[in-house]
């Protein structure tokens, strides 16, 4: 009887042990989704007139992305590819409010009709590591329903269904902030993610999703003179944006102060990036071409890293093209959680991240089937001055672009490794090459169910009224 006792003791000892050293080595998980901040906004993508040093240090700690995508080129659409690990036509969202935006006039189609809020049908990622242990925080962003706390996160910080701030000064408005002092609310917003690193007894995964950089421009004036007195460079030269990137770098920079005080540091996986490109009009990311809502280069490629000491080499690099929706099942692998049930879109990239492949043999998608009207006619960079978008699908293969519209089944093919500002349209002289991205753009069709609009708009009258 008392060596049975002895015995149940010691498995239950031993259990306890296992489960605890198990614990030990699950990694906490920090998703940093800057909003706006274009693919040359930071210095270690080669910006000569931003300054961010603390983003800069960090990128150094692990594998920088030279091919890192959004899976969309605007807010909501990025974030529900990012929090599902699926392309939009899963999650059908597409842009922000109305998909028919701009001059009906103008538009030849009906669009499909947009998804404001994210359905419940598609589990997200903070809800898969809230069921396995993590504790979830949103700092920041949310843009995909009104209360965050529904979709898998314990704790809210300022996000709700509004996609960016009335104002970054107090009173924010329609940012909604309990306990936080009176300051810029970029920074508001990093001092109670900061208290959740603090006070957080168990492994964590913390979405700070900075309204920063969007508009509105509203400086931090402390920071401003620094950049009035530099030398703009490559259509970057804002003085009122660049204190906002640099503000953001700041706080990103007390962030992983808290993780090493801590001793968090060494078992975080962390993983930068942005929702979509640059603002044309208020920075640039020359030699890309246009900007946040475009489906060109300037619009979907971002600064995008991973971080995980003694699992991801120090000042790595690869060129293999990625996405967002490759994050999910990333951060799933390495918090050991299984993932072959979710049915995700993205893939894990441990092997590129580990150095074990430099390659991932697969095309990437993008589909838009609506409209997103310009911000200045006269100075855009898209296919035509009307809009930054009309309605269409991308693929990228290898070094090859295609973007299709359905408007006009219109066509244009670019050689990235040669032309990464998407200027030479090869779709007249590489028949061959622009027939098979066409099919397999086709059967990607099929396979999500993507809808295609063919609807005529009444309405419509010219292409360029």
């Amino acid at each position: 009887m008392r060596l049975t006792f002895v015995f149940i003791l010691l498995v239950a000892l031993s259990s306890s042990c296992r489960t605890k050293s198990k614990a030990d080595e699950v990694p906490n998980i920090i998703i940093i989704n800057v909003d706006d901040l274009g693919w040359r906004d930071v210095g270690f993508m080669g910006s000569m007139y931003y300054e961010t040093p603390n983003i800069d240090a960090l990128s150094a700690r692990g594998m920088v992305f030279t091919n890192g995508y959004a899976s969309a080129s605007n807010c909501a659409p990025s974030r529900a590819c990012l929090m599902t690990g699926k392309w939009t036509p899963r999650h059908g969202v597409y842009t922000v409010s109305s998909s028919a935006r701009g001059k009906s006039e103008n538009r030849k189609l009906i669009p499909t009709k947009n998804t404001t809020t994210l359905s419940k049908e598609h589990p997200t990622l903070s809800t898969v590591l809230q069921q396995n242990g993590y504790a979830t925080c949103l700092a920041g962003k949310w843009h995909l329903s009104d209360n965050p706390l529904e979709y898998g996160f314990d704790v809210n910080i300022g996000g709700g269904h509004n996609g960016l701030p009335k104002s970054y000064y107090p009173p924010y408005k329609n940012v909604k902030i309990k306990g936080g002092s009176d300051n810029y609310l970029t920074d508001v917003i990093m001092e109670k993610a900061i208290q959740f690193v603090d006070t957080v007894k168990q492994p964590f995964y913390l979405n700070y999703a900075p309204y920063a950089v969007h508009v509105p421009i509203m400086p931090v004036d402390s920071i401003v003179p620094k950049y009035k007195n530099k030398t703009p460079w490559m259509g970057q030269g804002n003085p009122d944006y660049a204190s906002m990137v640099d503000n953001l770098d700041r706080n990103i920079g007390l962030l992983i102060k808290k993780l090493k005080e801590k001793g968090l540091f060494e078992n975080t996986l962390i993983v930068f990036t942005s929702d979509n490109g640059g603002l044309y009009g208020v920075t640039r990311q020359r030699p890309l071409r246009a900007g946040k809502g475009s489906y060109y280069e300037g619009g979907i490629r971002e600064p995008f890293f991973f971080v995980l000491n003694d699992k991801i080499k120090p000042n790595s690099k690869s060129d293999v093209p990625i996405t967002n929706l490759d994050i999910f099942p990333t951060v799933l692998h390495y918090a050991g959680i299984d993932a072959n049930t979710l049915s995700l879109d993205g893939n894990n990239l441990n092997a590129v991240l580990e150095q074990k492949t430099t390659d991932l043999d697969r095309a990437l998608f993008w589909h838009f089937p609506i409209y997103l009207q310009a911000y200045n006619v006269k100075d855009n960079e898209t296919r035509d001055p009307l809009f930054r978008t009309r309605p269409g699908s991308v693929i990228r293969k290898g070094n090859w672009k295609l973007h299709y519209y359905f408007e006009d089944n219109g066509v244009e093919l670019y050689n990235l490794s040669e032309d990464i500002g998407e200027r030479n349209n090869l779709a007249d002289k590489e028949i061959a090459k622009k027939e098979t991205l066409l099919k397999l753009l086709e059967n990607w069709w099929e396979e999500t169910n993507a809808p295609i609009p063919t609807a005529l708009n009444p309405e419509y009258k010219s292409m360029l009224n």
